[in-house]
């Protein structure tokens, strides 16, 4: 199993919307139609104070880039969301463009070398020095950074205690017929080939062909426990707190947050094998047309109060070492925030080939056709 050192050693990541730009794209079908001139891609920056950002649902909240607000005050950012890196990674491949994008470190070498994003010139950010060193050299690809670590969090399994007599102690016990018709699994191919590769005992990132049959066996099989696949943690947190879902896999930290503010008896566990984790980090696109108002957001992201208010109101950790005396002690006890060992634990989300990811990918559509 990869875990204990992964952090360190991946080579130079939930999580978490079902909205997209469908109004903006609309809009820009009309215009053509009424005979403009070509506008641009949905999300695309089409003027000098235009500033767009292609990110996780929940992520555009004003104080997050508060500081940005306030240097521009005439500028809005443009968001768009995708529920999964595979969603973003798809729309930048298909065209859609955009300043910057926030994907997690799995998915980050595939966007250097499809020459999505550009080289980050550090000299121009504010908080840099302030940034976990070990984080930020996972974004760095032949010598060059290309991504700003921001956040890191973890998947885990999420369990109605008041509802539940057995709670898991392996990601192999989501199969206990126990919790049949009440589990829901996040809607992705990789966590889910992950979660069924630990299950089994196999290096998720290194199977056979052999083994991804019998990972795609096991998902099959257990699909009688299964209420529903959740797409957005809003989604999945509605589920839990109405009873429907007694078993979570692959649980972010915001859904935990949100059920205990709500009330609702749950427990985020740690399965023997350890929680998956992630990164997730900042780039800037390719095409970005604005890089001074890119660089102000990304300083006014990146700054201490910023990234606390971000893990005050969803419980992940952040990537500014100076931004942990400004968040709430009970979140920085809840989830370990404070622990550097906390991380050593997981197992860490690692980089796929393109084609592993096409593999799981098809194998993914399969699990979920099965009846």
């Amino acid at each position: 199993m990869m875990g204990t050192s992964c952090l360190l050693c991946a080579p130079a990541r939930l999580r978490r919307a079902w909205c997209v730009a469908s109004m903006a794209l609309a809009l820009v079908l009309v215009l053509a139609g009424c005979g403009g001139s070509a506008a641009p891609s949905a999300g695309q920056s089409a003027g000098p104070n235009r500033l767009s950002v292609l990110t996780w649902s929940g992520y555009e909240l004003p104080e997050f880039w508060e500081p940005f607000a306030q240097q521009y005050p005439n500028v809005k950012p443009q968001f768009t969301f995708f529920a999964e890196d595979a969603e973003a990674f798809a729309k930048l491949q298909g065209g859609f463009q955009t300043d910057v994008v926030h994907p997690c470190n799995p998915w980050w070498n595939l966007y250097v070398a499809e020459g999505m994003v550009q080289p980050i010139d550090t000299s121009r950010l504010t908080h840099w020095d302030e940034l976990d060193p070990q984080l930020a050299a996972l974004g760095r690809f032949d010598g060059q950074q290309y991504f700003v670590p921001w956040d890191w969090g973890y998947e885990s399994i999420l369990v109605r205690t008041d509802k539940v007599q057995q709670p898991p102690q392996s990601w192999a016990d989501l199969a206990n017929p126990a919790y049949a018709g009440h589990l829901a699994l996040w809607d992705s191919g990789e966590s889910n080939h992950i979660i069924a590769a630990l299950a089994l005992g196999f290096d998720p990132w290194k199977t056979t062909p052999e083994q991804e049959a019998q990972i795609k066996q096991w998902l099959i099989a257990i699909k009688p426990n299964l209420l529903t696949y959740w797409v957005d943690f809003t989604e999945l947190a509605q589920l839990m707190a109405a009873g429907d879902v007694w078993v979570a896999a692959n649980a972010w930290p915001d859904t935990y947050r949100s059920l205990l503010k709500e009330g609702v008896p749950v427990a985020y566990l740690e399965p023997k094998e350890g929680r998956l984790s992630f990164v997730c980090g900042l780039g800037i696109s390719s095409k970005a047309q604005n890089l001074d108002l890119v660089y102000a957001y990304l300083n006014a992201i990146t700054a201490p109060q910023s990234m606390a208010n971000f893990a005050n109101e969803y419980g992940y950790g952040v990537a500014n070492r100076k931004a942990l005396p400004l968040i709430d002690p009970e979140i920085v006890a809840l989830f370990e925030l404070d622990d550097p060992t906390a991380l050593q634990r997981s197992v860490f989300y690692q980089p796929l080939t393109a084609q592993q990811r096409q593999r799981i990918t098809t194998m993914w559509n399969e699990v979920k056709a099965a009846r």
